[in-house]
């Protein structure tokens, strides 16, 4: 299976890292820079899911403000 996980732009990996703990700080789910593997599955996709919402978010904004 290929990997999926590669960023398009190198430089996002420390801002998607903190959003990501910015994220599970706000949910209330304990987790800290580095390995979670103690982390439950269902944790893990509230934070993931709550990351997605966010950028979904950010996006609609940056087209909402684009004009032709």
């Amino acid at each position: 299976m290929a990997n999926n996980n590669t960023l398009v732009v190198q430089q996002a990996k420390a801002a998607l890292n903190q959003l990501k703990l910015e994220v599970a700080q706000e949910i209330g789910i304990p987790l800290s820079p580095g390995y979670n593997g103690n982390l439950a599955t269902r944790d893990a996709g509230a934070v993931g899911g709550n990351i997605t919402r966010r950028l979904v978010q950010i996006a609609e904004q940056q087209l909402s403000s684009f004009k032709r």
